[in-house]
């Protein structure tokens, strides 16, 4: 596999960190949406989306996504069978055993882009996941927070495609006010 002479997963940065500077965080989530975007034109399915399967380049700052032994076609019916790391799976799979791939995307997208900027799982409460309200560290910008909550809605109708993402003000480089 290719990997960086120097180079770093994105767990191991977050957890040296802290937290990404927000900043640092756009860049990095708009490498990962052209490398989903690109597997996703060519018919592919992650399915395993989050921070240890991205591997940068300390050198250049580039960013790979890796570990495609979950991945799959991408198909437009249901998904019946987990694949991936359970903690990353839209709460569809929880209560109804099924899951729509781009849908499914999406939500870990969300996962990735909230522990970026908070260091932090939004849902990993010790030893259970907890849906709710998402807190949010106040350095974190209105328009991130809202590209998230977009991400993590709980029905897989109201997250916003993958197109769409790349169409959001924060993922532009606007900032709302």
């Amino acid at each position: 596999m290719e990997r960086p002479e120097r180079s770093q997963d994105l767990s191991h940065l977050i957890t040296a960190w802290r937290f990404l500077p927000e900043e640092m965080a756009w860049g990095l989530f708009r490498q990962v949406l052209k490398a989903v975007r690109h597997c996703s034109s060519c018919g592919i399915l992650h399915r395993d989306i989050k921070p240890q399967n991205i591997v940068l380049d300390l050198t250049t700052g580039e960013a790979k996504l890796i570990d495609f032994g979950c991945g799959t076609f991408l198909q437009d019916t249901a998904y019946t069978q987990l694949a991936g790391t359970p903690l990353y799976s839209p709460p569809e799979w929880i209560w109804l055993k099924s899951y729509h791939g781009k849908a499914a995307t999406i939500w870990s997208l969300g996962i990735l882009l909230y522990q970026m900027v908070c260091g932090q799982h939004p849902f990993w409460k010790g030893r259970s996941t907890i849906w709710g309200q998402l807190p949010f560290p106040r350095r974190v910008s209105r328009g991130c927070q809202h590209l998230i909550t977009c991400c993590l809605s709980t029905l897989p109708s109201d997250r916003p495609l993958l197109e769409d993402l790349f169409c959001h003000p924060w993922v532009q480089g606007v900032q709302l006010p």
